[in-house]
């Protein structure tokens, strides 16, 4: 006989304010971040002596910052309303742990590009910074779809 230990209904979802905030935050990262990487590495523009920096680069990152600042905010606010109810419920804990530690990967990352970074070690902050960001954004998208899979077949 299989025993099957019965938890409660917990409603994770997110109210419609708080989600398109934190949707938007995620896009403004996502985009500003986007944004740095393609001004930086393919959109240079070669002056009279030789590449200089793409106007946009310093632009994205003023945004980027903005928007991280937000989303630190929003993702504050997901503590008690949705990440302590999950681990209650025991739903979505493979992406849920791996958001939290993309975050704080990228939150640590992010202090470290700001703060600590010398000219010789920046570029592997930097790396590390946005890939790590690239794959966040993926998770985000996997963490919603599978929550939400999981609300309409439990």
């Amino acid at each position: 006989m299989h025993t099957h230990r019965h938890r409660p209904h917990i409603n994770l979802r997110v109210e419609r304010w708080h989600r398109r905030c934190i949707y938007a935050s995620f896009a403004a990262l996502l985009l500003s971040g986007a944004a740095w990487l393609l001004a930086r590495y393919f959109f240079r523009p070669v002056g009279q002596f030789g590449e200089t920096i793409n106007p946009l680069e310093p632009w994205s990152m003023k945004l980027h910052g903005a928007a991280a600042m937000a989303m630190l905010f929003f993702i504050g606010s997901l503590m008690n309303a949705h990440i302590r109810r999950a681990l209650k419920a025991g739903r979505n804990l493979r992406t849920g742990w791996g958001m939290i530690a993309a975050m704080l990967a990228l939150t640590a990352s992010g202090f470290g590009l700001y703060y600590l970074a010398g000219e010789s070690d920046r570029p592997a902050w930097s790396s590390v910074h946005w890939v790590i960001g690239l794959a966040a954004a993926l998770l985000f998208v996997l963490h919603v779809v599978l929550g939400r899979r999981a609300v309409h077949h439990p």
